[in-house]
């Protein structure tokens, strides 16, 4: 516990600064806009229409949206206008919450300022009041309350909603929910969650205490409220300017990594391992999805990961069926990589961690199922649980075909939680990782493909473009990690953090003192 309340200040800073920005924007925004669809009848509907949809897009898929649509943006940005703006980390995540925050604050413009007195308005107008003088001395006020209530809505949605910005790179509370998830540490979870209740509660409060000031004309308590909010938005302001003049030095090295324990651990250890060899900075940027930290690799906003050769092959070269070795593989891989994207393979670190199908040992045994080409006679009696892309992904339906595999139900849920769904038998097939610890630990027997369907998946540390380019001493550095790691290694680095409860970046820095 002691661990991740040390990480607290910096998380819960992050998740302020982006939930304030995005609400400043989104009320900058939606009140004038409100205002102006008032005064025109015909746009109401229509304006409040976009928003509503806007609404019922899945948070998660917006914020997603986000990262390609600025990846776009970016570029021209970059060629056309000599301006450098990032795809991934806040600024998707400000775009996707200030869009979540506008409807609240926009009906309840809206709904305020028809709902004011008729006759006062009228009064306004026969004491000589033109429409600009009777918006700001008797709408607007009179209105105020019911706009602040659409902010205290919007405000509860945008921290909550904040803590799923971590796939996209936005670093918030939500740092402590996905990698304790994954990581099964219940001590991240519990403290990501209370504190994201609390940052709610407390934003929630401070606002409503502008409404009652407003409402109640109870100056004692709009003053208040009003410091208190000034206070924290000074704070953020500050926190903000503090990190942009810190970062004006040379860029720490980005490692980037994906949702799952291995991953953090070799973010962590690759961290660790350019700072000792070659004395930079360096920050692990964890819990990115897959195609995300791809892009981000290529267009140097990520400087470093491990990816695997057969993500590589199926996701992004889109290959289909498999050449005769590993040793092919890799070489098609790092050939793909420098002449499609500029990326440098800079070593591959020794061990495989592919794709395989897992069930519980003595269910397996009952059913006679050593082998992929036992299981599809059985499947159509059997549930199946993948992670969140595996159903997607080029493997399983290749898997599906050779093997003619046609499951009950397929479900996909969190890595994290489909080992413990197996284990309690609420599914009886998982879309295993190899180099798992769990997987002894459970008992859970690894089924083999007999017929060669899944493409060889060795881990490969990737350095982007730029950073090959202006820095080779740290791809020099990070070559000397070439088969250094074996299989039973990351088994037990895996195995230590996800049955041993310890953190990531201990066990990473453990091993990391054992490499000369």
């Amino acid at each position: 516990m002691a661990d991740q309340l040390a990480l607290l200040p910096g998380f819960l800073t992050a998740h302020l600064q982006l939930s304030l920005a995005a609400l400043s924007l989104g009320t900058l925004l939606s009140v004038p806009l409100g205002i102006f669809v008032s005064r025109r009848q015909g746009l109401e509907a229509s304006v409040l229409g976009v928003a509503s949809v806007i609404q019922t897009i899945p948070s998660l898929a917006l914020l997603a949206i986000m990262v390609p649509l600025l990846g776009v943006t970016a570029a021209f940005a970059s060629s056309a206008l000599g301006i450098e703006l990032r795809s991934i980390g806040f600024l998707p995540a400000w775009i996707a919450l200030t869009l979540y925050s506008v409807l609240p604050i926009l009906r309840n413009t809206v709904t305020g300022i028809a709902g004011v007195d008729p006759a006062l308005v009228e009064a306004a107008r026969g004491v000589g009041m033109t429409p600009r003088q009777q918006l700001a001395r008797v709408e607007l006020p009179l209105a105020m309350p019911v706009i602040v209530a659409g902010l205290r809505t919007a405000t509860v949605w945008v921290v909550g909603t904040a803590t799923l910005s971590t796939p996209v790179g936005a670093t918030s509370l939500g740092n402590y929910i996905f990698s304790g998830l994954q990581t099964r540490n219940q001590a991240a979870v519990l403290v990501g969650c209370v504190a994201a209740a609390g940052l709610a509660i407390l934003l929630d409060a401070i606002i409503r205490g502008l409404e009652v000031g407003l409402r109640e004309r109870r100056r004692n308590v709009l003053s208040l409220s009003g410091a208190v909010l000034a206070a924290l938005c000074l704070y953020t302001a500050g926190a903000t300017a503090s990190g942009w003049l810190a970062g004006r030095g040379e860029a720490p090295v980005r490692i980037g990594s994906k949702t799952f324990s291995e991953q953090y651990i070799l973010s962590e250890l690759l961290a660790g391992f350019v700072e000792r060899e070659v004395g930079a900075a360096s920050e692990a940027i964890q819990s990115l999805g897959s195609t995300v930290l791809f892009d981000a690799l290529a267009q140097d906003e990520i400087d470093v990961y491990v990816d695997y050769s057969g993500t590589i092959w199926a996701t992004i070269m889109k290959r289909e069926g498999l050449p005769e070795d590993r040793a092919e593989v890799l070489r098609a891989v790092r050939k793909f990589l420098m002449e499609e994207h500029g990326i440098v393979l800079a070593a591959a670190l020794g061990f495989e961690n592919t794709y395989a199908l897992a069930m519980r040992g003595a269910q397996a045994d009952s059913l006679g199922v050593e082998r992929l080409s036992q299981l599809g006679a059985v499947s159509p009696g059997l549930e199946i649980g993948g992670d969140y892309e595996f159903f997607q992904r080029a493997e399983w339906q290749a898997l599906e075909s050779t093997y003619r595999l046609a499951f009950r139900n397929e479900r996909s849920m969190d890595a994290a939680l489909m080992y413990q769904a197996v284990e309690r038998g609420e599914v009886d097939v998982i879309s295993a990782y190899s180099t798992d610890g769990r997987i002894a630990a459970l008992g859970l027997s690894l089924l083999v493909d007999d017929r060669g369907v899944i493409p060889p998946y060795d881990a490969i540390v990737m350095v982007a473009p730029r950073v090959a380019r202006e820095r080779p001493e740290i791809v020099e550095a990070l070559s000397r990690l070439e088969g250094r790691i074996d299989a039973s290694a990351m088994q037990r680095l895996n195995g230590a953090v996800d049955s041993g409860g310890r953190s990531p970046a201990r066990v990473a820095r453990e091993f990391l003192e054992t490499l000369p």
